[in-house]
């Protein structure tokens, strides 16, 4: 993982990145939570989802918002986290035009940008929300959503409201040609204390579910090489059946990171 910085369009952003060996490997860019209540890229629930993906073989990015940590600009609640997140895209995609495949993942506040950001590329493969603040936000932009996805609910959330987001991903389901999974961890608060091992589990078996169903690729013209369709097959990488991988990570994470919690 290494420390990148790279030109928005209020100043500089900062952001960490992990590189994939290999060759044509998925992208995935990871939002944080509400700036203005503690969230930053450091948080334990975006850095759960950027070492999900990470393990899955994907090239994974996750950044500050502006006003954040290193990252320049002032907050503006939506517009201007949403051009950050445009931006974090590109410069994502920049270093991996080979791609095939481009995902999209927030935890609450970032959730609700990131899910914004879909109706906007229609680039982006699939989707997973963590706690959107469906009480709190407008999402009815979300018609129709233009992929599939998953979102993800803790059921003792003292900030999202559970049932609110339940409405929300069966409102979503009723639409044709999309399919949005809703997991509920029942006993998970806002911040998924003792419940990251449950994120990770449910988003990494999401993750290789979605990715084994083969998304649309980027169509090209001529014959494809044994090669290419090899590595298509060979995509993800296997989810470890128990958490150990996961439980060990936590403590180096404890000892690398100064981590963040969302208030």
């Amino acid at each position: 993982m290494s420390e990148v910085l790279f030109n928005g369009h209020a100043g500089r952003l900062e952001g960490r990145y992990h590189q994939s060996d290999k060759p044509g490997a998925p992208i995935a860019l990871i939002l944080h939570p509400h700036p203005q209540y503690g969230g930053t890229m450091n948080n334990k629930v975006v850095y759960t989802l950027f070492s999900c993906f990470e393990k899955l073989g994907f090239s994974v990015l996750r950044f500050n918002f502006r006003s954040v940590g290193r990252s320049q600009g002032e907050f503006e609640d939506g517009p201007g986290e949403l051009s950050d997140a445009t931006v974090a895209l590109d410069w994502l995609q920049s270093v991996n035009p080979e791609a095939r495949q481009c995902w999209i993942a927030g935890y609450s506040f970032g959730a609700w940008i990131g899910l914004q950001l879909l109706m906007r590329r229609p680039d982006i493969n699939n989707f997973i929300a963590v706690s959107p603040p469906a009480n709190e936000k407008d999402f009815s932009f979300l018609a129709p959503c233009p992929t599939s996805g998953l979102i993800i609910q803790g059921g003792q959330d003292e900030i999202v409201n559970p049932q609110s987001v339940s409405v929300m991903a069966r409102r979503l389901n009723t639409q044709r040609n999309v399919e949005v999974d809703f997991a509920l961890i029942e006993e998970g608060d806002h911040m998924y204390n003792n419940h990251l091992v449950d994120l990770y589990k449910i988003a990494g078996n999401y993750i290789i579910g979605a990715m084994q169903k083969k998304a649309p690729q980027k169509k090209r013209r001529g014959r494809r090489r044994k090669s290419e369709l090899e590595a298509e097959e060979n995509d993800t990488l296997l989810l470890a059946n128990d958490t150990e991988d996961m439980e060990m990570d936590n403590e180096e994470i404890d000892a690398d990171e100064d981590f963040d919690e969302e208030e």
